[in-house]
């Protein structure tokens, strides 16, 4: 294990004024999922969580973004721990990345694998450069992925697309991700182009974005109905935000698209 922390978490405000987070997996050389890579993980998410920023860009660095969990983790598990760990990850991982009130960007600029992919799709929008490769290889320890990567990915490429991924355990090149609607676009330059992204979806309306987050995860957890009996709600509390009442003046007064937000 390193001594250093595994990951770095950092706040950086941009040019118009909006705070951004970027949390790099920085665990070299292949950025495993070890003991010490997830409780960084666990603490970071957990101070985002506190206090969100106004987007979160989510990178690693090295030549990969992540060649998997360490398989110590899972050596002598019994039942209930092995249940308990993913309860564990769910909880202080997954959930709360997704549940974060702001836009995440995920940027894969190499080998993805196991749980980074899984974290990738807890993201609201993942990029890829052309060589990045995915899989979820968990077969190779008679494991299925555990994260809440199968469900993930079948919402985002569809459910036979999901067992072949798992259950072959193949791995699978940006331009195919993209073109089963996993990836949402490959950028030759990722870094800069998931910076840049994270850096626009920071200076738009915050509050909305996160009654959009809101409506779509009722969808997700049951179906259209649920998404349309939240949606007054949290569509209604944006007409108390400071972004809906300057934008509609300022649409009014000199047109779209000439509004600046605060994220109140």
């Amino acid at each position: 294990m390193s001594e250093t922390k595994a990951t770095r978490l950092e706040r950086e405000i941009t040019d118009g004024g909006a705070e951004v987070a970027i949390l790099t997996l920085a665990h070299p050389p292949l950025n495993l999922f070890d003991r010490s890579m997830l409780d960084a993980l666990i603490a970071d998410i957990g101070e985002l969580s506190v206090r969100p920023p106004r987007a979160v860009l989510l990178r690693a660095e090295g030549k990969v973004v992540s060649g998997g969990v360490d398989v110590h983790v899972f050596e002598g598990l019994t039942i209930e721990q092995s249940a308990e760990l993913w309860r564990t990850l769910f909880a202080q991982i997954i959930h709360p990345l997704e549940a974060l009130p702001c836009p995440v960007v995920f940027a894969a600029h190499g080998l993805t694998l196991t749980a980074a992919f899984e974290i990738a799709l807890a993201c609201d929008i993942l990029l890829a450069a052309p060589k990045a490769k995915f899989g979820l290889v968990e077969t190779v320890v008679g494991l299925t992925p555990s994260m809440g990567g199968p469900q993930r990915l079948a919402e985002r490429a569809g459910s036979g697309r999901a067992r072949e991924f798992v259950m072959t355990g193949d791995l699978y090149d940006a331009a195919t991700m993209a073109d089963w609607g996993v990836v949402n676009a490959v950028h030759d330059d990722v870094d800069a182009a998931a910076k840049e992204l994270t850096h626009r979806l920071a200076h738009g309306p915050t509050k909305a974005h996160a009654a959009t987050k809101k409506i779509i995860e009722a969808w997700r957890s049951g179906g259209v109905a649920h998404a349309d009996s939240v949606t007054p709600e949290a569509s209604g509390a944006l007409f108390a935000t400071d972004d809906l009442k300057g934008a509609v003046r300022s649409f009014l007064e000199v047109g779209p698209g000439k509004a600046g937000y605060s994220g109140r």
